[in-house]
Parts: structure tokens; C-alpha cells; sequence
């Protein structure tokens, strides 16, 4: 659902998401004019005085405004400015610019210019843009976009640019955030409504604030000094913690079903563009017979055919105008073997059809927390998956990405467009997401949030320490859910021979100085089984003997610390991408001649959002170490930061305590 996504860039393309949406490496011939014809809201702008910022500041936004001009007919265009100072060299890549459009959404105007720390002014004209595809991954679009990269960017240097678009015409509403990663100096939104229009607002994580009255049916929402937003290790969707106003406006006398602002409107429009596109063909049922001829479980059927279209039917994207919303006919997409996300969905609901189930779309965004429920809009959503209807007898240790829904009783998530993650199952982006579910209108769900025992190592190992300090080690791990999920797309993401690289790079991950000798892997295609792999590897000089001692960690494999133990000041909770469920069971051989000494108390840690034990314990020459690690929430919340610093501090404190062991001759004497 490429142009879905690109939906929503256009409308941030002036936000403080575009920071990260611009950045490129482009070489443009730009048009250096002794009097550049530099406007004077750029000059103004660039005369103002600073407040004082930090020594780690890279550049600040002093300007970022956002026009929006709707005609009586509801056409709405765009004008964008936007103007920044470099203060640092870091800074320098706010110079480029790339503006998305298409067909529906072309480009009126775009232009850009810089003053440099000497007063120098440079300017790009739109001829000296370069147009591209903005994707790579369809086969065909017809999103273009347009970039230009401004020269003097250096620092000390003010960039500016400013472009007017038209907007599509089939969702009016609006996008205005207003924050960046870096202080943005002045931030102002204009609209400007056709007599007989009028307009709500839904704020957030910002204070609602009142408009200015700026002329006849015109506005303007003006903030100023808007602190950066600071990245943080772990911390929620970028978007979820910015300030941020969504704007809706429509003609005053429209009927409160058909005005922006309700889940059901957007339901029911999305309902009128997929109406008969999954409509079943010949070929289409005589493969879904196909596929669960002689099966009598349920489940098994709608494994098989969810199993089909998300490994035989490839992703490729074909949008063209409304292609990037509408999907394509069923018959088309089993036809020519591949679709993209909402093509895939589809096809899949068809067959389902076939097979006497209820399947509903369910729009999404792949990012967590990118939506605000309080907004309903288009604007959020870049892609589609699926809920089935189960069947009222069905074997719920089998299905855990399921929700019980008030009318429709038990409903199955799934995403056919994910390669690894089967039936039963949900990508830990879609976890904890809101969803909006396409049935008699729209209604917003929120997905659930699978146990941890659905995303498990088991990690056992035997292992050997030598005289001289080298370990070696034999290890098996079974992985389900996102861990299974994770490696198997690193594994086959790369010719059969590489994969040796891809399991040394595992092995030395969790444990430092370690090589790998040998490795298998069991299940790799078989996405529906947990995945099985085994190594060899050997570690010189694990253990250390200073004079009569000799000392080495029991836990070998594995580290479960985490970022968050920096003592940096914190303004965000702690996000974890999915609950989890790990093992660790190793069998130590300790060297000949030796005996233990002393060795590390055994832990326990229990919080309300994550527990960790560990043990020891000796038989005969052989030490046995063994840990549970299990996370239980998605989100640790500011106030609990101190006892999730003292959770990992534990585990790492566990992870480096060492055992001793002394020759076993001083035992006799």
C-alpha cells in the first residue's frame, strides 16, 4: 500500500517527520545568482534574533508554516515554506529537499534558495530539480518525487524552500506537526475556507490551541520556541510523542454521516472501493478446493489457504491513481501471481469465501502508536491485513492473535503480506496497534498483545572449558514467533553458502570472541514450525588463570542488558517491540585438575513487567547454569524507569559474576 503510505508523507512533507523522509545524497546543478531572487520572508527570517541553544544542537527550524486553501468545490492546495539554520556541520543535510506527488497531487511550483554566513545568496530554480520514482519496490506507480539539494548549505548558512501543491481531492483533512528533532523556532498554520465551510481540530500532545483570526473565513495557528523532541533508546513511534494538529473541514450543511471525523464514514468508504473486487472466479475456486480437499479441521483449512497466498503470491505494487487505496479484482491478482498488500488481502478473503469463511479487512499503520483514535482519518493507515471469523470450535493454543469481538464472536488477525510470521501470529509491529475494522462501515480496534511464550528461545548447551582457558560448545536453540521470524529472514535473505556468515554473526552477539565452527537449521521453509538450529563454536582464552586461580562466567551465551541503563535524564516510557520468553540451560565441563571455590549467588528479580532468575549447581567435574528471562508488557511507563534500570543492572551484574575454581590438590592439602 505504497501510495497510502506516500498519502500520509505528502501531508508530513513539511513536518518534522520530513527530517528523516528527506535525507538523500543527491548532486544537483544549482543556479548561483550574484542577486538571487531570494524573497523577503526568507530574509526576515533569517534577521531575527536566536535564543542561545545547545553546543549539540545541529541546526534550528525558523520557519515552518503550511497554507491550506479550500475553493467552494473543495479543491484544497498547499503552500509550504519552510527555512532552517545550520549551526553545526551535522546539520548540513536539511539542504536537501524531495516532494512527493503524483497525478491527483502535482506540483505547482518548487523553489529554494540559501544565504550564506557572508550574506551570499544562492538560488534553485524547479528546472534544476531532478524527478524520479519514488519507489523501488512496485512494479509500477505513478508517484513521482522531486528533489533539490540547496547549495551553501554549510554552517552558518540560512535554507529555505517553498512549493505549492494540490491536495487529493478525497480526503479533507489535514496534518500539521509542528515539532522536530531539532527546536524549531516559529511554526504557523494558515487555512483559508470557502464561505459555507467550517473546520474542527484535534490536538496532540500538545495543549488545544485557538486560531487567530486572520481575514475573512481565513486562520492561522501560530507556536513559537517548540523544543526538539530528543531520540531515546527504546522510546514510543516518533510521531506518537510529537505535537501534532489534525484539521478537518467540510461544507457546513453536510450531513453528519459524510463529514470528516467518523471511523464508520472512512469504514464505509473503503467499503464502496473494494465492492466486487472480490468477486471469485472458476480458477479461483477450483484452487481453493484444491488447496483443502479432504481436510476436516477448520483451522487446518484456513492455515492452508492463508499459508498459499502469503508464500505463493508475491508482493509487487502496481498503483496508479486510486490503485493506491483501491485494490486490485481478485481474478487478477491470482491470475498474474502477485499484489500488494490490500491485492493480497484480497485474494485471500476471496478464498476464504470459497471456503465458507467471514473475513473483513482491517486497515493499519505498521508502526505502533502511529494512529491517534481521537482523529479518524486516511491519513493513518499504509497498509491492510486481514481478521477472519473463527469458527466457534477452534484450538486457542494454536491461535493467539485473536480478539473476541461483541457481534461477530472470535476474530483471527493476519497479515498475508508478511513472509515469516504464520497464521496464529502477528508481527510485533502490529501488536498493541489500532486497526480499522472494514464491516457495515468502520469500527477501530485495538490488536492484542501475544503472550510471551509465543515469541521463545530455548537455548541449551554443552560446553567445555580446557586448561588453557578455551571453551568449546555445542548448542541448540528452538526459536518461535518474532525470534524464529527475525532469523529466518536473515537466513533467507542470503545464497544458502553465506549463511555461515549470518550464524557467525549470531554467535559472536552472544558471546564475545567467539567463532564459529559448525551450523544446521532445521525448519527454515516450514514457516508454520518453530525453527531449530544448531552450532558449534570455540572462544580462546574464556577463562582466565592468574597464578593458583582460575576463573571464568557460567553464563556464556547471551546478553539481556539493555541501553536504557544510561544515566541520561528520560522523557519517554520504555517501549519493548513484543513480550518475549527465553531459556538458558548450559552444562559446563570444567578443566581437569581443578575444582570449585566459590560461585555466584543465584538471582531473582520480579517487577510487574518483566521477571529474571538464574541458578547454579554442581555434579561431580560438571557445572550447571540455567535462566529464565521473560518479558510480560510492551510499555515500561517514566515512573517504573528505576526499577527497570535495577532489573538490568541485576542481569548484568548476573551475566559478568564469575566462578572461581582453585586445583584440586590445594583441596587435599
Amino acid at each position: 500500500m505504497q501510495k497510502m503510505w506516500y498519502f500520509i508523507k505528502a501531508y508530513l512533507s513539511n513536518s518534522a517527520n520530513s527530517a528523516r523522509l528527506l535525507l538523500c545524497v543527491l548532486v544537483v546543478s544549482a543556479s548561483t545568482v550574484a542577486c538571487a531572487s531570494v524573497p523577503d520572508w526568507l530574509r526576515q527570517v533569517a534577521r531575527a534574533p536566536l535564543p542561545v541553544y545547545s553546543d549539540d544542537t545541529d541546526a534550528v527550524v525558523l520557519l515552518d508554516e503550511t497554507t491550506a486553501t479550500v475553493s467552494l468545490s473543495g479543491e484544497v492546495h498547499y503552500t509550504f515554506r519552510k527555512a532552517y539554520k545550520v549551526l553545526r556541520p551535522q546539520g548540513r543535510n536539511r539542504g536537501t529537499v524531495r516532494v512527493y506527488f503524483d497525478a491527483e497531487t502535482r506540483l505547482t511550483f518548487l523553489k529554494a534558495w540559501s544565504i550564506d554566513k557572508k550574506g551570499e545568496e544562492f538560488e534553485v530554480k524547479e528546472s534544476d530539480a531532478v524527478e524520479t520514482a519514488a519507489f523501488s519496490e512496485g512494479l509500477y506507480a505513478d508517484t513521482r518525487h522531486k528533489s533539490v539539494e540547496i547549495p551553501a548549505a554549510n554552517t552558518g548558512s540560512v535554507i529555505g524552500y517553498e512549493y505549492q501543491q494540490r491536495a487529493r481531492s478525497s480526503v479533507l483533512q489535514s496534518l500539521w506537526m509542528f515539532q522536530d528533532e531539532i527546536p524549531v523556532r516559529r511554526a504557523r498554520f494558515v487555512l483559508e475556507l470557502a464561505p459555507n465551510w467550517k473546520y474542527v481540530t484535534c490536538w496532540r500532545n500538545h495543549p488545544d490551541l485557538s486560531p487567530q483570526s486572520a481575514g475573512e473565513n481565513r486562520w492561522m495557528w501560530e507556536l513559537t520556541d517548540i523544543d526538539a523532541i530528543r531520540s531515546e533508546p527504546k522510546m514510543p513511534s516518533w510521531r506518537s510523542v510529537a505535537g501534532e494538529m489534525g484539521i478537518s473541514f467540510f461544507p457546513k450543511l453536510a450531513a453528519p454521516s459524510s463529514a470528516p471525523g467518523a471511523w464508520s464514514q472512512i469504514g464505509s468508504s473503503y467499503e464502496n472501493l473494494i465492492t466486487g473486487h472480490r468477486d471469485t472466479t472458476a480458477e479461483i475456486k477450483s484452487k481453493t478446493r484444491q488447496l483443502v480437499e479432504g481436510v476436516v479441521d477448520p483451522y487446518e483449512k484456513l492455515r492452508r489457504l492463508t499459508s498459499y497466498v502469503q508464500h505463493e503470491i508475491r508482493y509487487v505494487a502496481i498503483e496508479i491513481g486510486i490503485g493506491g487505496y483501491q485494490p486490485h479484482f481478485a481474478a487478477d491478482v491470482f491470475s498474474n501471481r502477485y499484489g500488494d498488500c490490500k491485492d493480497k488481502t484480497t485474494l485471500l478473503s476471496a478464498m476464504l469465501h470459497e471456503a465458507g469463511f467471514d473475513s473483513y479487512y482491517v486497515l493499519i499503520n505498521d508502526e505502533r502508536d502511529f494512529l491517534l483514535p481521537e482523529f479518524p482519518s486516511l491519513l493513518n493507515f499504509n497498509h491492510v491485513i486481514l481478521a477472519v471469523r473463527l469458527p466457534q470450535k477452534f484450538d486457542p493454543n494454536a491461535a493467539f492473535a485473536t480478539i473476541s469481538h461483541k457481534k461477530l464472536g472470535t476474530l483471527i488477525f493476519f497479515d498475508p503480506t508478511d513472509p515469516t510470521t504464520p497464521l496464529g501470529y502477528l508481527p510485533p509491529s502490529l501488536q498493541a496497534n489500532y486497526g480499522l475494522l472494514v464491516n457495515e462501515g468502520g469500527e477501530l480496534l485495538q490488536l492484542p498483545v501475544l503472550p510471551p511464550s509465543t515469541n521463545q528461545i530455548v537455548r541449551t548447551a554443552k560446553l567445555t572449558i580446557d586448561v588453557s582457558g578455551k571453551l568449546n560448545g555445542t548448542v541448540r536453540e528452538i526459536r518461535r514467533g518474532p525470534a524464529a521470524a527475525e532469523l529466518r529472514e536473515q537466513l533467507l535473505a542470503v545464497p544458502k553458502i553465506h549463511r555461515q556468515t549470518v550464524f557467525q554473526s549470531l554467535v559472536s552477539g552472544l558471546s564475545d570472541g567467539a567463532v564459529l565452527t559448525s551450523a544446521t537449521v532445521t525448519d527454515l521453509g516450514d514457516f508454520s514450525s518453530p525453527l531449530i538450529i544448531e552450532y558449534a563454536f570455540t572462544s580462546a582464552g574464556y577463562a582466565q588463570h592468574p597464578a593458583q586461580l582460575f576463573l571464568f562466567r557460567p553464563c556464556v551465551l547471551g546478553h539481556k542488558g539493555d541501553a536504557v541503563l544510561d544515566d541520561k535524564p528520560r522523557q519517554n516510557p520504555v517501549i519493548f517491540p513484543s513480550t518475549a520468553h527465553q531459556t538458558d540451560a548450559f552444562e559446563i565441563s570444567l578443566p581437569p585438575g581443578y575444582a570449585i571455590d566459590e560461585l555466584p549467588h543465584a538471582v531473582q528479580y520480579e517487577s510487574s513487567f518483566a521477571t529474571y532468575k538464574s541458578e547454579l549447581r554442581t555434579d561431580g567435574h560438571t557445572l550447571h547454569y540455567s535462566r529464565e528471562y521473560e518479558v510480560r508488557t510492551l510499555r515500561v511507563p517514566l515512573e517504573e524507569l528505576g526499577t527497570l534500570k535495577e532489573f538490568f543492572r541485576t542481569i548484568a551484574q548476573d551475566e559478568r559474576a564469575f566462578a572461581f575454581l582453585i586445583p584440586s590438590s590445594s583441596l587435599i592439602n
